[in-house]
C-alpha cells in the first residue's frame, strides 16, 4: 500500500518534545543519546548550542511555565538522580552565558532557574531565538540591561550585585563602566549608584527616595543604616561627592538624593542629559488621573461644593485673588472638609481638581513626621516651599491637600515638655504661619473636629461638613454603584444598613469580584452579608445625615 503522507517538517519545539519523551523513557541511558541524536542535532544546529546544552534547554523549556525551575525538579521529571543532574551545572552555566536561561539564588544558598519570556515565545512560534546580549553593548543596550536587573524582585542582594558587576566588567569600553569601577565602592554603595543611574537614564528620575532602593537591600536594619549615613554625611557617596541631598528653595530634604553634577559628568559624558525645569512634578497627581464620579450631597452641601467649584475655575479664581490683593486681603484659600470616614471628603477634592484642571499635591502626614529631631519641621517647610514653587511656575495653581489632617491640626499643647508634643506644636506653628501667606488653594480633610485648634478654625475660609447620607441619598448611591439592583432592593438596603458612600462602594467592589470569579450575580442574601461585614466593629450613627 502506497504511503502518500507528507513528512512533517522538524522544528525546534517538536525536536524538544522528542527529547523530553525519550529522556523520560530512557532516563539518560546510552540508548537515549542514540535515539535522540537527530533531535539534539537539529536543536544544537538551529540555536548554535552544544548537544548537552540542547538537551538541558529542552528540559528547561518543558518546565518554563514555572517561575522557579529547580535542578531537582528536572531530575524528578526524567527519573534520574540529583547527582546526575548536578554534574550538568556547568552546562547550565553555558546556557546562562548565552542568554537562554537565567539563574537566581535563595536565602538558603540554593539556586533556581528561569527561562526568559522572549526565548520561550520564539521557540514556541518557531522563530529565531535572539538571547539577550550582555557584552560589547551600546550605551542604550547597556542601560536597558541595567534596568532589567532591577525589575526582578526575587533576586537576592549579593546576586544582584554580582549581576551588576558582571554587566559592568563585560562593557568596560563604556565611560560609565570605567568610572564606576574607579570609584572603588562597597557592595551597598555600588548597588545604590547603579540604582540612581538606572532611574536617571531609563525613567528620567533625578530625585531618588528610600522607596526606590530599600527593596534591594538585605534587611530593614541595613536600609536604616544606609539612610542614616546619608543624612549625617558619613556615607562615602556623600564624602566623595557622588550623591547630594535634594534642595528645594534653599531647603534640604533629607529623604531624597540625587547624583551630583560632577558625578553625572564623569558617569555620562556620552549621554546628553536634559535638565527638566519641572523635575519635581512627580510630587503632583495630575487632574487627568481622576475619573468622573457622581457624588451625592444634600442641597445645602451641594450648593457649597458648587460655589467652591465655581471659585476654583481659573478665570474666576484669578479675578477673585486679584481683587482681594487690591483690597489688602490674603489671596490664598484654605478649606476644611470634615466629617465621618467614607463620606466623600477626599473624593470631592479629586473631583474638584478634575473639574477645574488643577493637579493635586497631597501631603502624607505620616511621612512629614520624622523620628529625627528637627527633621519633621524641615519636612513641612519643604512641602510648603515645593507648593510655592508650583504656584509660581504653573499657569494653574495646584491644590495642596492635607489628607486626614487630624494629626497636625489638633489642639496645641500648652507648656509641652515631651519631645513629641514640642515637635507637633512646632509643626502646627509652621502650618499656621504658612496659611497666613498662602497663595493658592489648601484643602484639609479630617474626621475629628472636636480636637481642631481654634487658630486653625479661624484660618479656614470655607468649612464644609460631610454628613452621612440620608435614606434617599443612600438609595441613589446603591443604584449608582450597582445599576442592576432593583429599586425595591436598593431601598431595602438603604433602609436596613446605615452605610457611608465609601462603605457602599466596598460592597459594590466585593460584588464585582464575586461576579468575575464565579460568573454569577451574587444573591441578595450575599449582598446583605457584604453589608454586615462593613458594619463590623463600627459604631452606627443613628442621626439622619446627608452626604456621600
Amino acid at each position: 500500500m502506497e504511503n502518500n503522507s507528507k513528512k512533517v517538517k522538524r522544528t525546534v519545539l517538536s525536536s524538544m518534545e522528542e527529547v523530553i519523551s525519550l529522556a523520560k523513557k530512557y532516563c539518560l541511558e546510552p540508548e537515549f543519546y542514540e535515539k535522540a541524536a537527530a533531535a539534539l542535532k537539529h536543536i544544537s544546529k538551529t540555536l548554535n548550542l552544544t548537544k548537552d546544552e540542547a538537551m538541558l534547554l529542552s528540559f528547561f523549556i518543558e518546565m518554563s511555565s514555572r517561575s522557579r525551575i529547580w535542578i531537582s525538579g528536572i531530575a524528578e521529571m526524567i527519573n534520574v538522580s540529583n547527582i546526575r543532574m548536578i554534574t550538568m551545572l556547568n552546562v547550565a552555566d553555558g546556557l546562562i552565558e548565552k542568554g537562554f536561561v537565567t539563574s537566581h539564588a535563595t536565602g538558603k544558598d540554593e539556586r533556581y532557574y528561569s527561562v526568559p519570556a522572549n526565548v520561550v515565545n520564539s521557540i514556541k512560534q518557531n522563530l529565531p531565538v535572539t538571547p539577550v546580549k550582555m557584552t560589547d553593548l551600546t550605551v542604550d543596550e547597556f542601560f536597558d540591561r541595567l534596568g532589567e536587573i532591577f525589575e526582578d524582585d526575587d533576586i537576592l542582594f549579593h546576586d544582584r550585585v554580582e549581576m551588576l558587576e558582571n554587566l559592568v566588567e563585560s562593557n568596560m569600553h563604556l565611560p560609565y563602566c570605567k568610572t564606576i569601577e574607579k570609584y572603588n565602592l562597597s557592595s551597598v554603595d555600588y548597588l545604590l549608584v547603579n540604582v540612581f543611574a538606572s532611574r536617571l537614564i531609563n525613567e528620567d528620575d533625578d530625585i531618588i527616595g528610600t522607596h526606590n532602593w530599600e527593596d534591594y537591600m538585605i534587611s530593614k536594619s541595613l536600609v536604616r543604616r544606609v539612610l542614616r549615613s546619608l543624612k549625617n554625611g558619613t556615607s562615602q557617596l556623600i564624602k566623595d561627592g557622588i550623591f547630594e541631598t535634594k534642595v528645594d528653595e534653599g531647603m534640604r530634604d533629607p529623604n531624597y538624593y540625587h547624583l551630583t553634577d560632577a558625578a553625572k559628568e564623569a558617569l555620562f559624558p556620552d549621554i546628553e542629559l536634559v535638565e527638566s525645569t519641572e523635575a519635581d512634578d512627580k510630587h503632583l497627581t495630575s487632574y487627568t488621573t481622576f475619573s468622573p464620579k457622581h457624588l451625592f450631597y444634600a442641597p445645602h452641601i451641594q450648593s457649597q461644593i458648587d460655589r467652591l467649584a465655581e471659585l476654583l475655575q481659573q478665570d474666576q479664581f484669578k479675578n477673585v485673588t486679584d481683587r482681594l490683593s487690591e483690597n489688602g486681603m490674603r489671596k490664598g484659600f484654605a478649606c476644611l472638609f470634615y466629617g465621618s470616614p467614607g463620606t466623600g471628603k477626599t473624593e470631592t477634592v479629586n473631583q474638584l481638581a478634575r473639574m477645574t484642571g488643577r493637579d493635586v499635591l497631597m501631603v502624607d502626614v505620616s511621612q512629614i513626621k520624622s523620628c529625627w529631631v528637627g527633621e519633621s519641621e524641615k519636612n513641612i517647610k519643604a512641602t510648603f516651599d515645593r507648593y510655592r514653587k508650583y504656584v509660581k511656575e504653573k499657569e494653574v495653581a495646584p491644590i495642596l491637600l492635607f489628607n486626614e489632617a487630624d494629626a497636625v491640626l489638633g489642639i496645641r499643647q500648652e507648656g509641652a515638655q515631651r519631645a513629641v508634643d514640642k515637635m507637633e506644636n512646632s509643626i502646627q506653628n509652621i502650618i499656621l504661619q504658612e496659611m497666613e501667606t498662602l497663595e493658592g488653594i489648601m484643602i484639609a480633610t479630617t474626621n475629628l473636629t472636636c480636637n481642631l485648634d481654634k487658630a486653625f478654625e479661624r484660618r479656614f475660609i470655607y468649612k464644609i461638613e460631610f454628613e452621612r447620607p440620608t435614606l434617599e441619598a443612600k438609595q441613589q448611591i446603591w443604584k449608582a454603584m450597582i445599576p442592576s439592583l432593583s429599586d425595591t432592593f436598593a431601598h431595602s438596603l438603604a433602609k436596613e444598613f446605615d452605610l457611608s458612600g465609601g462603605q457602599i462602594e466596598n460592597v459594590a467592589r466585593k460584588r464585582t469580584v464575586e461576579l468575575i470569579l464565579s460568573g454569577e450575580e451574587p444573591s441578595e442574601e450575599k449582598i446583605r452579608e457584604y453589608c454586615m461585614g462593613e458594619m463590623v466593629n463600627s459604631k452606627q450613627d443613628k442621626r439622619v445625615k446627608i452626604g456621600f
